[in-house]
This record gives structure tokens, C-alpha cells and sequence, in this order.
């Protein structure tokens, strides 16, 4: 493969690109380090001046901060678990299980993806007030499972599909049935792919927000992310708190892609050499 000509132009537009995605990220932690009354000023400042730390003295300082942050960990972590439960069986049966409508399924997948959310959330609402579930944990957490299992299954099936079969067919020989094969020979072999999974399920169930608003009907059980609506009054909108508050939810955003990033993008791309 031969190296680019002018390889400063494409360090320069890459920058460029870079740069224009990061400034929101930019102004969000600017803005929580400017002093209130300095935020909304006919100018606009690029840098704080000076720098304060009464945002996030008041973020910190809200009754229901901490237990909102334990409400969207105990959210996430449940969406994790449950996409990962369902989604690596059904990801692998679409992978060697040769059955009809396999590719239909994979479709319709595909095809679940492309509604917004507003239009699952009226449906889940109904669904879920009949079943008892509104305002409880699980509820959140099947709901926000809905986003999170079709896109597990496209990126896991191609993983699976490059495991070599006469692994699993050796297996067999030697008396292992279809979940031990699953668990003993697959899923070691695809790690990428299921921390990959893992991390983009927890950082969708980390930023969701329209669920938490219409499925919980108390702060019991709603996630960080509703919080931010208490930074926003009749009257005007705090944005410094505000802009704090999104900065504290965006660390833990920021941890998870910082420490499984190799993973992550080993795994969106570990299948697709082979189809």
C-alpha cells in the first residue's frame, strides 16, 4: 500500500475534523468553569476568566445527584448483562444455525434499528404499565435493551462467523454439546467483539434519557441523565450548573471508552474480513 502524497493534508483535515466534534465537548467543561453571571455575555469568552468552581460546587451540592448516578450505573450495568445474555445466543445461531429466514432475521434487525426512540416509547409505556413494570429497574433496563440488542447482534455475528468451524466440530467429536461449544470454545476466541458489545451497551444505557423520562415516574429510579430537566426552570435555565452536571455524567463515559478502546475498535472490526 502506497503512503499518501501529501500526508500534512490529511494530518491537517483529520485535525480539522477532530476539532470540530470536540468543540461542544470544549464549551460543555468552559462553560461549567465560568462564573455564572459571566456565561451569557454579549461576547463570548473562548477561555473562563476567571476560573470558579461554584457550577460544580452546586452540581455537587443537589440532594438527588448521588442518587441518580447510582440509579444510571445500576441501569447500565443491567443493559450489559441482559444484551449480552441474549444477544450472544441469538448472535450465534445466526451464525452456524442454518435455518430459514436467518437472513429476514438479520433484516429485520437491521430494520429495528431505524425508529427513534420517541416512537418505542409511547408502545413501552403501554407495555410496560400492564406488566407492572414502570417505575422499577427492570423496566428501564428491558427498555433500553431494545436499542442495545440489534446493534449486539450485527456486530457479533460476523465475529462468530470468523471463528473457524473445525474448532467447534472438534468439540463436538469430543462430547461437548452446543452451549459448552458456546462457552468454552467460541466466546474466548471473540473477546474483542463482546467487551466491544459490552462498552457500547453500557454507554447507551449511560446516555439514555427519553426511557428514564417516560418510563420512571419518580427519581427512584431515574437516571442521571433526567436530572439535567432540574437545571431547567420556568423562569430560565442554570446553565452553569448545567453544563457541570453534564461534564461529572460525561467521566464515567470517558473512563469506559479510554480503557476499552483497543477492544472496541479490535471489535467492530474483528469481522469483517469474512462474512
Amino acid at each position: 500500500m502506497r503512503s499518501p502524497r501529501h500526508p500534512w493534508l490529511l494530518t491537517a483535515t483529520a485535525t480539522l475534523i477532530t476539532a470540530a466534534f470536540l468543540l461542544p465537548v470544549y464549551w460543555m467543561v468552559k462553560t461549567g468553569l465560568t462564573r455564572p453571571d459571566r456565561i451569557q455575555t454579549p461576547d463570548p469568552q473562548w477561555a473562563p476568566s476567571p476560573v470558579t468552581g461554584e457550577n460544580y460546587s452546586t452540581a455537587l451540592g443537589y440532594e438527588g445527584l448521588t442518587r441518580a448516578l447510582l440509579n444510571s450505573l445500576v441501569i447500565s450495568c443491567g443493559v450489559v448483562a441482559l444484551t449480552l445474555l441474549l444477544g450472544v445466543p441469538l448472535a450465534y445461531a445466526l451464525a452456524r444455525v442454518r435455518m430459514r429466514g436467518s437472513g429476514a432475521m438479520v433484516l429485520a434487525l437491521l430494520v429495528a434499528q431505524l425508529p427513534p426512540a420517541i416512537v418505542l416509547a409511547a408502545p413501552l409505556f403501554i407495555l410496560e404499565r400492564r406488566a407492572g413494570l414502570t417505575d422499577t429497574y427492570l423496566g428501564l433496563i428491558a427498555a433500553d435493551t431494545t436499542l442495545t440488542l440489534p446493534f449486539t447482534v450485527i456486530v457479533l455475528r460476523p465475529v462468530m462467523r470468523s471463528v473457524s468451524p473445525e474448532l467447534e466440530e472438534a468439540a463436538l467429536v469430543d462430547g461437548c454439546g452446543l452451549p459448552g461449544v458456546l462457552l468454552r470454545v467460541v466466546l474466548p476466541l471473540m473477546v474483542p467483539g463482546v467487551v466491544a458489545a459490552a462498552g457500547l451497551s453500557f454507554l447507551i444505557g449511560w446516555g439514555e434519557f427519553l426511557f428514564g423520562l417516560t418510563l420512571a415516574e419518580g427519581p427512584g429510579v431515574q437516571p442521571v441523565t433526567v436530572l439535567l430537566n432540574a437545571f431547567i426552570g420556568q423562569h430560565g435555565t442554570s446553565w452553569g450548573a448545567l453544563m457541570a452536571t453534564a461534564t461529572l455524567i460525561s467521566i464515567p463515559v470517558v473512563c469506559v471508552f479510554a480503557l476499552f478502546q483497543r477492544f472496541i475498535v479490535g471489535g467492530l472490526t474483528a469481522g469483517s474480513v469474512r462474512g
